[in-house]
């Protein structure tokens, strides 16, 4: 398959990183099934959109009917039977065996289409293990916010083929990213480095050496655009905490990943984030 036989996206998991895959997939021109488990969530992703739109629209850098027209290419999609596109971007929870369960069923429905995974953490080849055509799969992680971050690593599996590779580039440069060829292996590039952002400023926090306000105004007075707390609210901290164990097992609980309690008690107590109205700062 080349770039040019996908007109249709379907995005598995209405998420934070969903919402945005769709919104960039929409604008881009392509017609977008964004589907997720809870149809509640697809119908509160779709409102999302269409408010993120609204706020390109306000700032002059859409129009109003470039946003009617990219809202009308986004359908919502509440049954997995009837999820069916040329090239499908799998966005949901960072666990393997949920994956798989997911992915092997998109797949009885879509033979020949590429499937894709969004995961940022777990290692391609993994996550292939049970599909039947691992040539059409590979990763395509985008970073969030993904309206905004140009940036898509292209994770090519052991069995992922050229041609899948070469028509992921071409897509990820329809969408207006620049997408970078990774190599398949925990975190991949930009996680595995920035991994370090998020665990030494908790580790700070935990011994402490300072605040959590403190450490952000010093990391941005250092020319971070966000600080380590402040990016870990806006992610979510249980996906945040999720990606850390994950790469803290894939590389042999290797102590350079471990997980911060603090971050575990704020997940399990709720406090998620942006998401939850509150996380180490309140929203």
């Amino acid at each position: 398959m080349n770039v040019e036989s996908i007109k249709t996206v379907a995005i598995a998991g209405a998420g934070t990183m969903g919402q945005g895959i769709a919104q960039v997939c929409a604008l881009a021109g392509f017609d977008v099934a964004l589907y997720d488990v809870k149809a509640d969530a697809v119908k509160a992703g779709i409102a999302s959109i269409e408010s993120s739109l609204q706020k390109s629209v306000d700032k002059n850098k859409l129009t109003a009917d470039a946003k009617k027209n990219t809202l009308s290419r986004i359908k919502s999609c509440n049954d997995l039977n009837q999820l069916r596109a040329d090239l499908v971007i799998e966005a949901i929870v960072e666990r393997l065996e949920i994956k798989r369960e997911l992915l092997r069923a998109i797949e009885k429905n879509n033979s020949g289409s590429i499937l894709t995974t969004n995961t940022s953490s777990i290692p391609v080849t993994q996550i292939a293990a049970g599909l039947d055509e691992r040539s059409r799969f590979a990763g395509l992680h985008f970073f969030n916010p993904a309206a905004l971050m140009k940036l898509v690593e292209i994770v090519q599996g052991t069995e992922t083929s050229s041609e899948t590779i070469e028509t992921l580039k071409s897509f990820s440069f329809k969408l207006g990213k620049t997408s970078v060829l990774v190599k398949d292996s925990p975190g991949f590039i930009v996680n595995r480095v920035a991994r370090h952002y998020y665990v030494e400023a908790l580790k700070m926090l935990e011994e402490n050496s300072a605040d959590v306000k403190t450490i952000d105004h010093l990391l941005r007075a250092s020319g971070f655009k966000m600080g380590a707390f402040e990016l870990m609210d806006l992610i979510g901290l249980d996906v945040n905490f999720s990606v850390t164990s994950s790469m803290f097992n894939a590389f042999h609980q290797d102590p350079k990943f471990r997980p911060s309690r603090i971050q575990q008690q704020k997940v399990d107590a709720g406090h998620l984030g942006v998401k939850s109205g509150k996380g180490f700062y309140n929203y």
